[in-house]
């Protein structure tokens, strides 16, 4: 018989015969002549009851099943004659799988966030992280539907690299040398000795080597791990996290905000018409303000304000804030709380910031002071994108690594994308765990992806 999933139970209109469900035990209760058990095998939220009979030949051993253990289950869906559930399982058959111990840490009871985070293997088996798990799968699915269906092409960028996109040096460096016995010239690691001849690290982003296949394939993205070796334990950050960065050809920074506010938009439609039933569950535990967040998102026109005036409003504002605002600085996440929560009260995108506190690809405008840089901000998490019009120009981004410090022999097959049938050309990275975490209104970093890695924490 093939196994049946407990989402297909749940949801089913009729009664289905025989069924075989295999998962874990959530409860069991005991009446006289009766055990029922509520079971449930990570296809969904809802757990259905499970009822053993004294008649079956090894009810003893199942009167002895606790959380967490293991059953395989046979037997007839049958309408159920409890409250708060349609359908149960007359069971004419229970296999157990394992028996978990008494020491099974997760019990009927609610478990701090910190708890479960040093038990990560095994918190995917609650409701909250069972329900966050299921969203961050039906999410990425999502992603692919978006792009697949506008004509995107999905590519993979490296994992390693020898380029650092952002130039800001916070990367992990990968070695195959013994660093026991480095090789050294003049005082220095010798990489020329190592796997690839020269230094290797983690890629903080795919945009670069996205930007190529741009150039010849039109629209294209990638999504994959990416890393940061920045020592921050703040809600936000990551040392390990994933990004979805588009690229499109033909392309300038109108039609990139565009993109961006579709696929924000879309994205958070999906959720509430996919992931109603785990939504569900946190809006009641964690965010209750969650469905009407995520509603006024889909139904909203984001607003589109230049940096300078961002600056002006939150001068004019009154509001003492914790880090200094001024022209020529990066809005901090208290600035963006302001804009998207108090000022306008919806998503907003900032565009045109000053050249100097941005990357050296991003394009220059005409007043050689701002670049063709956006962000997207929305309520409660801050920027969730971050991109640009890319500089195509040659003579202009060799000034600006020039400017910026850039070995240009580092970047010889970058530039010469612009000397080979350069054209405009726009993209942008979203985070894809700041997603999750406007999706879900879980706060934490850490509590939307399966292992996190922060500092000091490698744990799994």
């Amino acid at each position: 018989m093939k196994r049946t999933k407990i989402v297909h139970l749940v949801n089913a209109d009729t009664a289905q015969g025989r069924v075989l469900l295999m998962g874990w035990v959530r409860t069991r209760r005991d009446a006289r002549g009766f055990s029922f058990i509520e079971v449930n095998d990570g296809s969904c939220l809802k757990n259905i009851q499970v009822i053993a009979d004294e008649k079956l030949h090894n009810y003893k051993k199942i009167r002895k099943l606790s959380t967490g253990s293991a059953v395989s289950v046979t037997g007839k869906l049958a309408e159920s004659k409890g409250a708060g559930q349609k359908w149960e399982v007359i069971a004419d058959g229970i296999e157990i799988i394992s028996l978990a111990p008494e020491s099974y840490p997760l019990q009927k009871k609610r478990h701090s966030d910190e708890f479960l985070r040093a038990i990560a293997h095994l918190r995917p088996r609650t409701n909250k992280y069972g329900a966050a798990f299921r969203v961050r799968s039906e999410m990425a699915f999502a992603i692919h539907k978006f792009f697949r269906d506008r004509g995107f092409r999905y590519i993979h960028t490296p994992i390693l690299t020898g380029s650092d996109c952002e130039g800001a040096g916070n990367l992990f460096r990968v070695t195959a040398l013994d660093l026991n016995r480095l090789p050294m010239q003049y005082g220095t690691v010798d990489y020329s000795k190592d796997f690839f001849g020269k230094e290797a690290k983690l890629t903080v982003s795919g945009q670069l080597e996205a930007e190529m296949l741009a150039l010849a394939l039109g629209d294209v993205y990638t999504f994959g791990p990416t890393f940061r070796a920045e020592d921050s334990n703040t809600r936000r950050h990551a040392a390990e996290f994933w990004m979805v960065e588009p690229e499109m050809a033909f392309c300038d920074l109108q039609g990139n905000m565009n993109l961006a506010e579709e696929l924000v938009k879309y994205l958070c439609g999906f959720a509430l018409d996919e992931c109603r039933s785990d939504l569900e569950l946190f809006a009641r535990f964690v965010d209750k303000r969650l469905l009407t967040a995520l509603e006024r998102i889909v139904q909203s026109q984001f607003v589109r304000l230049p940096y300078r005036e961002a600056v002006d409003i939150l001068i004019r504002s009154g509001k003492r804030f914790e880090y200094p605002v001024r022209f020529g600085l990066d809005l901090q996440s208290e600035h963006e709380w302001y804009l998207t929560e108090e000022h306008f009260k919806k998503p907003v995108i900032v565009f045109d910031y000053p050249k100097a506190i941005k990357p050296f690809y991003m394009r220059v405008n005409d007043d050689g002071i701002t670049v063709g840089a956006m962000d997207v901000l929305v309520p409660s998490i801050g920027e969730i994108i971050g991109g640009s019009q890319r500089e195509e120009r040659l003579d202009v981004l060799e000034r600006r690594m020039e400017e910026t410090g850039m070995r240009k022999e580092d970047y010889w097959w970058y530039l010469d994308a612009r000397r080979y049938g350069s054209v405009p050309h726009s993209g942008f990275g979203l985070g894809f765990e700041r997603l999750l975490m406007l999706v879900t209104g879980i706060s934490n970093i850490r509590d939307v992806i399966p292992f996190p890695r922060t500092p000091k924490n490698i744990e799994f």
